[in-house]
């Protein structure tokens, strides 16, 4: 009983052990916190003392044998006798001496025996638990240790802690301290600089008031960009005590030191312009810059430019400089070049072309030597310069514009034009812009007043040369002079024949080649085309000829827009001219001879302005005046008189500002194609009056009968043609006969003329082919007409000839 009270307190012991055991070291509200260390150092612990053999005190596996060993004793020795298993009980417990006698004695046997079982059984435990009680104690006792050894670190980490604030305090303190210093030295230094600007101000005053100070000498220009300097400075600090003061005592200094400067520039300039003018000649203009003294003041010159575009007094002190240099080259330069160009004129007073052209040529040389000049004193350009110059070639044009107002010819007038144009304004101008650029201006002016003046003389020209134009009688000489013309190209060219024929006769080598012959065709083919009389460029009637050679001396001197003007105007005369002339031919010789003569004209014409990639069209604007006109009238009407002041939409008044109003047309005129307008017309009355001439008679028949037909049809009586007294077959051979001799006689005459005048094969077949094919068309109407109403003895006695014999005919004398 006392063991089993025992037991179970040992239960309940290890249970409320094991329990507190659990909640020593919870999370959360634990009975026995540690710390981390004390926590690591638990576990090394415990890792140490799983390690660790049982002890030999206490023998867990023989309790464990024996009681293994009692139980299978036990069960072993069941089925033995009961003695035999007293006597094994007694020897495990030690009492095989003793003998049990009665039940009193065994009941305590049988306790004793249970007790020393459960006693076996719990002494591990019981050894395990001291173990664990001394394991406890050393446990405490190593936190303990622990505890103290993390009190003493927190002692060492609060004193570490303290001297590190100490420490950095005191190199706060010494950081702060130095950087304080720094910033009273850049301080001192920053005040030091911004006096130093106004300090130079003593300097640079006692240097300008030196009376030795030269703008020579070698501490000018150093003391110029120390003031540029201060200036800048103090202009850029606006805010500075006492700015007004200080800059306007700096400006004074810029002041004084740059009269200085202009003071000798000037002086220079001066002293060695009087010097040239004494030993300069007239002809000698310009100098080297050795001669102008380049190297005494460049430099000075140089300085003013670096700093021109920065400070506004420089630029202003440049000004003068620059204007000063012009007023001495215009000194030097003025009488020489109108000694010149008075040279030149009256070298040149009969050739205006030459004069012009050595003019512009001098002043090319003038132009060009100025601005060489000027750019060995200085480096930035000036419009000044051009101002100048422009001035100076102001001195040319004066005597050149009177000159050129007066000339009347066209030739010379387009001449000059070519010169100003081509010569000067291309090859000089496009390549030296920059120097030329006031002779630019020169020349465009002079040629202007040359396009001017040539305008106005060609109109004159127009209308005394061309529309006022009076033919001679050689003028009008056609066909006689084309003929004459004819026989001289023709004795030309049996002479030439003949000379090839006796150099080829006495030659000793015969050219062979296939080409060479081809060669020498062709030369004679070109010789004979050459000099056709009809194409000679004399042999053109005057005003055709001085219509395209003024359109030719127009056409690259003026405006296109004048030029087409002036083209419409010359053509337009020409045209005139060409009909006038056209008439007295028609009059005084041969119908023929006044048509081919306007035909081939007005080709020529055609020919000729095709070269001028030009429109040849103007719009001409006039006033319609046929409203106001009619609203006039109306207004006038006497039945219009009552309503003159009605106040209503019948108001004639009103009627007469809103309907009266006159109309602005615009209508072109095209010269070109009043050309070809004119030859499409003549042409076209060439061919209808040859046609007329050859087979007039036959179409006059034919209308005859077509007007008979048409009687018939629209409801006359019948007819029968052959029993018509001017349609039987006698009648009609008349006809037929009367048309072939014509045909036969004046065809050959017809072609000939058109091949003296037109003298090309391709028009003369263009032209003759609508003649020949209305003559084929009334032969086929005649044809058809006579075996339509006509037997075989009729056609026998009309004898009409067959269209093979027409064609053969046309054919021959093609």
């Amino acid at each position: 009983m006392m063991a089993s009270m025992e037991q179970s307190f040992l239960d309940l012991t290890d249970k409320e052990t094991r329990e507190k055991l659990s909640l020593w070291d919870r999370r959360t509200d634990a009975l026995a916190p540690l710390t981390e260390r004390q926590t690591d150092s638990v576990l090394e612990l415990r890792a140490a003392a799983e390690a660790l053999p049982v002890p030999s005190e206490l023998p867990i596996e023989d309790l464990c044998s024996l009681s293994s060993r009692s139980l299978q004793s036990f069960s072993a020795t069941v089925p033995e006798s009961t003695e035999d298993v007293l006597l094994k009980g007694f020897q495990m417990l030690g009492m095989e001496n003793d003998r049990i006698e009665t039940a009193q004695q065994f009941f305590a046997w049988f306790a004793k025996l249970q007790a020393s079982m459960d006693q076996d059984e719990s002494a591990k435990y019981r050894k395990t638990r001291d173990d664990l009680y001394c394991y406890q104690e050393q446990c405490d006792a190593i936190l303990k240790d622990v505890s103290a050894a993390l009190d003493q670190l927190d002692s060492l980490q609060k004193q570490y802690l303290f001297v590190s604030n100490k420490t950095g305090t005191l190199h706060e303190a010494c950081e702060q301290l130095l950087k304080e210093q720094s910033e009273l030295v850049d301080l001192a230094e920053s005040i030091q600089q911004k006096l130093s600007y106004f300090n130079e101000l003593e300097n640079i005053n006692t240097k300008l008031n030196s009376p030795t100070l030269s703008v020579n000498s070698e501490g000018f220009i150093p003391m110029l960009s120390k003031l540029d300097d201060c200036i800048e400075y103090v202009a850029s600090h606006p805010n500075f005590k006492d700015y007004p003061v200080y800059m306007a005592k700096f400006k004074q200094c810029l002041s004084k030191a740059m009269h200085f400067m202009k003071i000798h520039i000037v002086n220079t300039m001066q002293n060695l312009t009087s010097q040239l003018t004494k030993r300069v000649s007239n002809t000698a203009f310009t100098a080297s810059p050795k001669q102008y003294g380049h190297i005494i003041f460049s430099t000075l010159i140089e300085q003013i430019e670096e700093r021109a575009e920065k400070i506004p007094e420089y630029q202003h002190l440049l000004d003068e400089i620059h204007q000063c240099y012009l007023d001495q080259r215009e000194q030097l330069l003025s009488p020489s070049i109108t000694s010149t160009i008075t040279d030149l004129t009256t070298q040149n007073s009969k050739d205006h072309c030459a004069l012009v052209r050595s003019g512009c040529a001098f002043m090319v040389h003038v132009c060009q030597d100025e601005h060489q000049l000027y750019n060995e004193f200085f480096s930035k350009p000036t419009p000044k310069l051009d101002e100048l110059l422009e001035k100076l070639c102001l001195s040319l044009y004066d005597i050149l514009r009177p000159m050129i107002i007066h000339i009347i010819h066209l030739e010379t007038l387009s001449e000059l034009c070519s010169i100003l144009k081509n010569e000067m304004l291309e090859d000089h101008v496009q390549n030296n812009a920059a120097q030329l650029g006031a002779f630019d201006a020169l020349v465009k002016q002079m040629l202007e007043d040359v396009q001017e003046r040539l305008v106005y003389r060609t109109h004159i020209y127009i209308q005394t040369d061309i529309t006022g134009y009076n033919p001679a009688p050689g003028d009008l000489a056609y066909p006689e002079k084309l003929e004459m013309m004819e026989r001289i190209a023709q004795s030309l060219k049996e002479e030439q024949m003949k000379q090839m024929s006796q150099e080829a006769s006495f030659s000793d080598v015969q050219l062979e080649d296939g080409d060479s012959r081809r060669n020498s065709n062709t030369e004679s083919s070109r010789l004979q085309t050459s000099i056709s009389p009809a194409d000679l460029h004399g042999m053109w009637y005057p005003t055709v000829r001085r219509t395209l050679v003024c359109l030719s001396k127009l056409y690259r001197c003026i405006d296109r827009a004048v030029f087409q003007g002036l083209s419409q105007e010359a053509l337009s005369a020409c045209i005139q001219s060409l009909l006038k002339a056209s008439e007295i031919i028609l009059k005084n010789k041969t119908q023929i001879d006044g048509q081919l003569f306007l035909i081939k004209h007005l080709l020529i014409m055609r020919e000729q302005i095709a070269p001028f990639h030009t429109d040849f069209a103007i719009k001409e604007i006039s006033l319609d005046l046929k409203k106001t006109r009619d609203a006039a009238f109306k207004i006038l009407n006497p039945k219009a008189v009552p309503k003159l002041f009605h106040l209503n939409s019948h108001n004639a008044i009103l009627e007469f500002l809103l309907e009266g109003t006159p109309e602005i047309k615009e209508h072109y005129i095209d010269s070109k194609k009043d050309v070809d307008r004119h030859l499409k017309f003549s042409c076209e009355q060439f061919i209808q009056q040859q046609t007329q001439i050859f087979v007039g008679s036959l179409e006059e028949f034919l209308t005859k009968v077509a007007a008979l037909k048409t009687t018939a049809i629209q409801g006359g009586p019948t007819y029968n043609l052959a029993q018509q007294p001017w349609a039987q077959p006698a009648k009609i051979n008349d006809i037929v006969m009367a048309t072939y001799r014509v045909m036969k006689s004046k065809l050959p005459s017809t072609l000939q003329s058109m091949s003296l005048y037109l003298a090309n094969r391709d028009t003369e077949f263009i032209l003759f082919k609508p003649v020949r094919n209305n003559i084929q068309q009334v032969f086929q109407r005649l044809h058809a007409l006579l075996q339509e109403e006509y037997s075989g003895e009729d056609l026998q006695i009309i004898a009409c000839p067959s269209m093979e014999q027409i064609n053969l005919l046309l054919s021959a004398n093609k």
